[in-house]
């Protein structure tokens, strides 16, 4: 897969430096995009708000998805990107420090690809990440998504 475009979706500057670096550090990705909550999020993939014009036909191959965000929640997002014809097959990681048995079964039943608890430590983060990348950025096929996609 060329494209190697994350949508990273994380409100807390802290996790979002953390995560940004890990992901430069295996340099896991060829773009990473940040939205800071949720409203960012969909207008980044629908090409609404602050990202009118921007090319519908270049989704990100991956997102990165915490849940719990300002504005519009990670789980009303994953339900709008799984009710999209668009973004419905995109690969959506649930990426968060929430260990609620109710946020793991409610992220699988809207359609999230992978549940995975953000690690404390740096090093635990750094490697989860790498894997991540390796995973859904160069092993995991998917098809091409673009704005026609039905």
């Amino acid at each position: 897969m060329t494209n190697r475009h994350i949508l990273l979706v994380e409100d807390n500057p802290d996790d979002e430096a953390l995560t940004l670096r890990a992901l430069r550090r295996h340099n896991t990705a060829s773009e990473i995009t940040v939205a800071r909550d949720g409203v960012e999020a969909l207008d980044f993939l629908f090409s609404t708000g602050a990202h009118v014009g921007r090319a519908t036909d270049a989704m990100p191959s991956l997102v990165l998805l915490d849940l719990k965000l300002p504005k519009i929640d990670g789980l009303e997002v994953l339900r709008r990107i799984r009710s999209d014809e668009r973004t419905r097959l995109l690969p959506v990681v649930v990426f968060t420090s929430s260990n609620e048995e109710q946020d793991i079964l409610e992220c699988h039943t809207l359609g999230a690809n992978s549940y995975i608890r953000k690690p404390v430590d740096f090093n635990q983060l750094s490697e989860a990440l790498r894997l991540i990348g390796t995973y859904w950025l160069t092993l995991n096929l998917t098809p091409k998504l673009t704005a026609s996609a039905k």
